[in-house]
């Protein structure tokens, strides 16, 4: 899920892709109710995506499924992806992976 520009290169990987015009919020959320309602296990989206979405992507932290995956659009990467993946390491091991890293 994203700005098309950020993911139609996806569709030759064979994935399925959700464009979201302007990252319209109420656009955004309809899709990734509808994904997660429909049996996706994973849903990558933008950071851009999900920074319009924190309420939404909330409700599914607790879940199984689906995991959203943050990834970088064509802005450019925020650390969003990275840090959200931190936080998952850091609730499942009980520790900070990147303790005494400056990163």
């Amino acid at each position: 899920m994203g700005d098309y520009d950020s993911i139609y290169g996806f569709a030759s990987l064979g994935l399925s892709i959700f464009a979201v015009k302007d990252n319209d919020r109420e656009e955004a959320a309809a899709t990734l109710k509808k994904l997660a309602g429909s049996g996706y296990g994973v849903i990558y989206m933008t950071e851009e995506l999900a920074a319009v979405l924190t309420e939404e992507i909330a409700e599914y932290k607790a879940s199984l499924m689906p995991a959203i995956i943050l990834i970088p659009g064509i802005k450019g990467n925020t650390g969003a992806g990275v840090q959200s993946v931190k936080n998952s390491v850091e609730q499942a091991v009980g520790s900070d992976i990147l303790f005494g890293n400056d990163k």
